[in-house]
Parts: C-alpha cells; structure tokens; sequence
C-alpha cells in the first residue's frame, strides 16, 4: 500500500460512477492507484514500482481516459 492508494469509502463512489463490471486481470483501482502514484511522486512511466500494474497498461488507461474527457 502506498499514501497515494484510494481508501475502500472513496472507492466505493467511484465504483458506482464507473459501474463497470467487466473482468480484468488488474482492477480498476489497483490502476487508479497506479495513476495516483505516478502523478504524485512524478516518475516516470518505467520507473513505476514493480507491485503495480504494468506500466504500458496504466498508460493505455491514461491517454483513453483522457481522450474520453476531453472529447465532452
């Protein structure tokens, strides 16, 4: 666990934002909380401590999110 991690009240409102219940082999928080680290220490994409998921995934997550944000 790291500081940056979403405690288990703030992920259940974003769990039901998100309402997503597809399969995964990396959950949906284990990647927010991978997203948190990453913009709060500021490492960078590689560097991404081994315990989280895999860096080329939290990226893809990253750029689809955005691109999702900015295209409202």
């Amino acid at each position: 666990m790291y500081p940056t991690d979403l405690t288990d009240s703030a992920w259940q409102v974003i769990e039901e934002i998100l309402a997503d219940k597809r399969k995964r082999k990396y959950s949906l928080r284990a990647i927010l909380n991978a997203l948190l680290y990453l913009t709060k220490t500021g490492c960078q994409w590689r560097l991404m401590p081994n315990d989280l998921p895999p860096w080329p995934l939290c990226y893809y997550y990253f750029w689809n999110r955005s691109a999702e944000a900015m295209a409202q």
